[in-house]
Protein backbone atom coordinates (compact mmCIF):
# COMPACT_ATOMS: atom_id res chain seq x y z
CA UNK A 1 0.00 0.00 0.00
CA UNK A 2 1.29 3.50 -1.03
CA UNK A 3 2.30 5.96 2.07
CA UNK A 4 1.17 9.16 1.07
CA UNK A 5 1.25 13.03 1.53
CA UNK A 6 -0.11 15.12 -0.30
CA UNK A 7 0.06 18.92 -0.95
CA UNK A 8 -1.76 21.05 -3.05
CA UNK A 9 0.48 22.87 -5.61
CA UNK A 10 -1.87 24.90 -8.20
CA UNK A 11 -5.33 25.72 -8.74
CA UNK A 12 -5.93 23.42 -11.31
CA UNK A 13 -6.43 20.30 -9.44
CA UNK A 14 -2.60 19.22 -10.30
CA UNK A 15 -1.22 17.51 -6.57
CA UNK A 16 2.40 16.73 -5.56
CA UNK A 17 2.05 13.51 -4.10
CA UNK A 18 4.91 12.29 -1.49
CA UNK A 19 5.56 8.35 -1.61
CA UNK A 20 7.92 6.73 0.60
CA UNK A 21 10.09 4.13 -0.85
CA UNK A 22 9.66 0.57 0.44
CA UNK A 23 11.91 -2.56 0.13
CA UNK A 24 12.21 -4.28 -3.53
CA UNK A 25 10.36 -0.81 -5.14
CA UNK A 26 12.62 0.76 -8.24
CA UNK A 27 12.07 3.98 -9.88
CA UNK A 28 10.75 2.14 -12.81
CA UNK A 29 8.02 0.34 -10.41
CA UNK A 30 7.28 3.36 -8.89
CA UNK A 31 7.16 5.44 -12.31
CA UNK A 32 4.57 2.78 -13.13
CA UNK A 33 2.60 3.12 -10.56
CA UNK A 34 1.96 7.09 -10.62
CA UNK A 35 1.66 6.90 -14.95
CA UNK A 36 5.06 9.07 -15.24
CA UNK A 37 8.90 8.40 -16.20
CA UNK A 38 12.03 7.68 -14.58
CA UNK A 39 13.03 10.74 -16.23
CA UNK A 40 10.38 13.03 -14.61
CA UNK A 41 11.22 11.16 -11.38
CA UNK A 42 14.55 12.04 -11.47
CA UNK A 43 14.26 15.78 -12.96
CA UNK A 44 11.55 16.40 -10.07
CA UNK A 45 13.25 14.91 -7.32
CA UNK A 46 16.76 15.96 -8.17
CA UNK A 47 18.28 12.57 -8.45
CA UNK A 48 21.91 11.84 -10.14
CA UNK A 49 20.58 8.15 -11.32
CA UNK A 50 17.90 5.86 -11.21
CA UNK A 51 18.70 4.28 -7.73
CA UNK A 52 16.56 4.77 -4.64
CA UNK A 53 16.59 3.09 -1.24
CA UNK A 54 14.16 1.89 1.38
CA UNK A 55 12.94 4.93 3.49
CA UNK A 56 13.55 7.46 0.86
CA UNK A 57 10.98 9.92 -0.25
CA UNK A 58 10.04 11.29 -3.42
CA UNK A 59 7.69 13.32 -4.77
CA UNK A 60 5.47 12.05 -7.74
CA UNK A 61 2.48 13.77 -9.92
CA UNK A 62 -1.19 12.80 -9.66
CA UNK A 63 -4.12 14.93 -10.55
CA UNK A 64 -7.56 14.95 -9.17
CA UNK A 65 -11.26 14.18 -10.80
CA UNK A 66 -14.59 15.21 -9.21
CA UNK A 67 -16.71 11.87 -9.12
CA UNK A 68 -20.19 13.08 -11.18
CA UNK A 69 -23.55 11.73 -10.91
CA UNK A 70 -22.92 7.80 -12.32
CA UNK A 71 -19.44 7.19 -11.86
CA UNK A 72 -18.02 3.96 -10.45
CA UNK A 73 -14.26 3.21 -10.07
CA UNK A 74 -14.45 1.27 -12.68
CA UNK A 75 -15.44 3.89 -15.08
CA UNK A 76 -13.44 6.57 -13.54
CA UNK A 77 -10.25 4.16 -14.49
CA UNK A 78 -11.51 4.00 -17.91
CA UNK A 79 -12.13 7.16 -19.05
CA UNK A 80 -8.53 8.58 -18.01
CA UNK A 81 -6.99 5.11 -19.04
CA UNK A 82 -5.63 4.03 -15.45
CA UNK A 83 -6.28 0.67 -14.06
CA UNK A 84 -8.84 0.26 -11.21
CA UNK A 85 -5.76 -1.50 -9.12
CA UNK A 86 -3.60 1.91 -9.67
CA UNK A 87 -6.54 4.14 -8.44
CA UNK A 88 -7.36 1.88 -5.55
CA UNK A 89 -3.74 2.22 -4.51
CA UNK A 90 -3.44 5.85 -4.73
CA UNK A 91 -7.04 6.79 -2.84
CA UNK A 92 -6.55 3.68 -0.61
CA UNK A 93 -9.73 2.70 -1.31
CA UNK A 94 -10.68 -0.71 -1.21
CA UNK A 95 -14.49 -0.43 -1.65
CA UNK A 96 -16.40 0.57 -4.21
CA UNK A 97 -18.81 3.13 -2.72
CA UNK A 98 -18.27 6.93 -3.92
CA UNK A 99 -20.56 9.76 -4.31
CA UNK A 100 -20.91 12.80 -6.71
CA UNK A 101 -18.68 15.53 -4.93
CA UNK A 102 -16.13 13.18 -3.83
CA UNK A 103 -12.47 13.88 -5.08
CA UNK A 104 -10.23 10.71 -6.62
CA UNK A 105 -6.70 11.43 -7.32
CA UNK A 106 -5.36 10.16 -9.99
CA UNK A 107 -2.24 9.14 -11.23
CA UNK A 108 -0.62 11.25 -14.19
CA UNK A 109 0.64 9.55 -17.14
CA UNK A 110 2.77 12.80 -18.88
CA UNK A 111 5.35 14.29 -17.87
CA UNK A 112 3.91 17.44 -18.07
CA UNK A 113 1.56 16.25 -14.65
CA UNK A 114 -1.75 16.22 -16.38
CA UNK A 115 -3.98 13.32 -16.73
CA UNK A 116 -4.67 12.77 -20.22
CA UNK A 117 -8.52 10.93 -20.72
CA UNK A 118 -9.12 7.73 -23.25
CA UNK A 119 -9.77 8.74 -26.38
CA UNK A 120 -13.29 8.35 -27.67
CA UNK A 121 -14.52 4.72 -28.66
CA UNK A 122 -14.61 5.35 -32.12
CA UNK A 123 -10.54 5.05 -32.03
CA UNK A 124 -9.12 1.46 -32.86
CA UNK A 125 -8.37 -0.91 -30.19
CA UNK A 126 -5.00 -2.16 -30.08
CA UNK A 127 -4.19 -5.86 -30.94
CA UNK A 128 -2.38 -6.29 -28.05
CA UNK A 129 -5.28 -5.46 -25.60
CA UNK A 130 -5.19 -3.68 -22.45
CA UNK A 131 -1.26 -5.60 -22.01
CA UNK A 132 0.99 -6.90 -24.12
CA UNK A 133 0.97 -10.84 -24.51
CA UNK A 134 2.00 -13.47 -27.23
CA UNK A 135 -0.15 -16.77 -28.11
CA UNK A 136 2.07 -18.43 -25.62
CA UNK A 137 0.73 -15.84 -22.72
CA UNK A 138 -3.07 -16.71 -24.07
CA UNK A 139 -2.30 -20.61 -23.59
CA UNK A 140 -0.68 -20.07 -19.92
CA UNK A 141 -3.43 -18.00 -18.72
CA UNK A 142 -5.83 -20.25 -20.47
CA UNK A 143 -5.09 -23.55 -18.68
CA UNK A 144 -4.75 -21.24 -15.44
CA UNK A 145 -8.14 -21.16 -15.96
CA UNK A 146 -8.79 -24.36 -16.83
CA UNK A 147 -7.23 -25.82 -13.37
CA UNK A 148 -8.43 -22.67 -11.19
CA UNK A 149 -12.30 -22.90 -12.45
CA UNK A 150 -12.82 -26.35 -13.16
CA UNK A 151 -16.73 -26.72 -13.49
CA UNK A 152 -17.27 -23.08 -13.12
CA UNK A 153 -19.26 -20.98 -15.53
CA UNK A 154 -17.99 -18.45 -18.21
CA UNK A 155 -18.27 -15.14 -15.79
CA UNK A 156 -16.09 -17.16 -13.37
CA UNK A 157 -13.20 -18.47 -15.52
CA UNK A 158 -13.49 -14.52 -16.92
CA UNK A 159 -12.85 -13.29 -13.43
CA UNK A 160 -9.80 -15.41 -13.05
CA UNK A 161 -8.17 -14.39 -15.89
CA UNK A 162 -8.94 -10.40 -15.48
CA UNK A 163 -7.10 -11.14 -11.84
CA UNK A 164 -4.38 -12.02 -13.81
CA UNK A 165 -4.49 -9.10 -16.02
CA UNK A 166 -4.82 -6.47 -13.07
CA UNK A 167 -1.76 -8.26 -11.03
CA UNK A 168 0.41 -7.68 -14.51
CA UNK A 169 -0.93 -3.97 -14.96
CA UNK A 170 -0.10 -3.29 -10.66
CA UNK A 171 3.39 -2.35 -9.98
CA UNK A 172 3.35 -5.03 -6.82
CA UNK A 173 3.31 -8.02 -9.26
CA UNK A 174 5.69 -8.71 -12.42
CA UNK A 175 4.45 -7.10 -15.38
CA UNK A 176 3.78 -10.01 -17.82
CA UNK A 177 1.58 -12.97 -17.80
CA UNK A 178 4.23 -15.40 -17.16
CA UNK A 179 5.88 -13.42 -14.52
CA UNK A 180 2.28 -13.27 -11.95
CA UNK A 181 1.52 -16.81 -13.06
CA UNK A 182 4.64 -18.26 -11.85
CA UNK A 183 5.43 -16.22 -9.10
CA UNK A 184 6.77 -17.16 -5.25
CA UNK A 185 6.12 -15.00 -2.84
CA UNK A 186 8.52 -16.24 0.77
CA UNK A 187 9.09 -19.71 -0.88
CA UNK A 188 5.18 -19.92 -1.90
CA UNK A 189 3.57 -20.19 -5.27
CA UNK A 190 1.02 -17.59 -5.83
CA UNK A 191 -1.47 -20.06 -7.94
CA UNK A 192 -2.04 -23.59 -6.39
CA UNK A 193 -2.23 -25.26 -9.74
CA UNK A 194 1.79 -24.22 -10.83
CA UNK A 195 2.87 -26.04 -7.68
CA UNK A 196 0.93 -28.76 -8.02
CA UNK A 197 1.31 -29.54 -12.10
CA UNK A 198 -2.20 -28.66 -13.04
CA UNK A 199 -0.84 -25.80 -15.29
CA UNK A 200 0.26 -28.37 -17.18
CA UNK A 201 -2.51 -29.51 -18.69
CA UNK A 202 -4.15 -28.60 -21.76
CA UNK A 203 -6.35 -25.49 -21.18
CA UNK A 204 -10.37 -25.64 -22.46
CA UNK A 205 -12.15 -23.71 -25.31
CA UNK A 206 -13.99 -22.31 -22.74
CA UNK A 207 -10.95 -21.07 -20.93
CA UNK A 208 -9.11 -19.66 -24.36
CA UNK A 209 -12.25 -17.65 -24.73
CA UNK A 210 -12.24 -16.20 -21.08
CA UNK A 211 -8.12 -15.58 -21.32
CA UNK A 212 -8.83 -14.00 -24.97
CA UNK A 213 -11.43 -11.27 -23.51
CA UNK A 214 -9.72 -10.87 -20.38
CA UNK A 215 -6.84 -9.74 -22.08
CA UNK A 216 -8.90 -7.21 -24.10
CA UNK A 217 -9.49 -5.39 -20.64
CA UNK A 218 -13.35 -7.28 -19.46
CA UNK A 219 -12.81 -7.50 -15.89
CA UNK A 220 -16.64 -8.56 -14.26
CA UNK A 221 -14.53 -8.36 -10.48
CA UNK A 222 -13.98 -4.48 -11.32
CA UNK A 223 -10.36 -4.51 -10.03
CA UNK A 224 -9.65 -8.03 -7.93
CA UNK A 225 -5.99 -8.53 -7.04
CA UNK A 226 -6.94 -12.07 -5.14
CA UNK A 227 -9.34 -14.55 -5.62
CA UNK A 228 -10.12 -18.21 -3.51
CA UNK A 229 -13.04 -21.10 -3.49
CA UNK A 230 -15.27 -21.79 -0.39
CA UNK A 231 -12.44 -24.31 1.05
CA UNK A 232 -9.95 -22.06 1.76
CA UNK A 233 -9.47 -20.79 5.46
CA UNK A 234 -6.36 -18.28 5.33
CA UNK A 235 -7.33 -16.01 7.12
CA UNK A 236 -4.97 -12.90 5.46
CA UNK A 237 -6.54 -13.54 2.10
CA UNK A 238 -10.07 -13.93 3.92
CA UNK A 239 -10.11 -10.96 5.45
CA UNK A 240 -9.57 -9.13 1.94
CA UNK A 241 -12.39 -6.91 0.71
CA UNK A 242 -14.20 -8.69 -1.59
CA UNK A 243 -15.19 -7.37 -4.71
CA UNK A 244 -17.51 -10.17 -5.78
CA UNK A 245 -18.36 -13.98 -5.79
CA UNK A 246 -19.09 -16.31 -8.49
CA UNK A 247 -20.13 -19.65 -8.31
CA UNK A 248 -17.40 -21.31 -5.85
CA UNK A 249 -15.02 -18.61 -6.25
CA UNK A 250 -14.54 -14.81 -4.38
CA UNK A 251 -12.61 -12.16 -5.84
CA UNK A 252 -11.11 -9.92 -3.65
CA UNK A 253 -8.64 -6.16 -3.43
Amino acid sequence: MLALTLALVSSSSVYAASYKVKSGDSLYKVSKAYNTTTNVLIKNNGLSSSKIYSGQVLNVPTNTYKVVSGDTLYFIGKKHSISIAKLRTENNKWDDTIYPGDVIKIPTNSGNGQATPKKAQSSPVKATGVIKYSNSDVDLLARLITAEAVGEGHDAMLSVGAVVVNRVQSSQYANSISGVINEKSNGYYQFTPVKNGMINKAASKAAISAASEALKGTDPTNGALYFYDNTVSNKWLTSKPVSTSIGKLTFAF
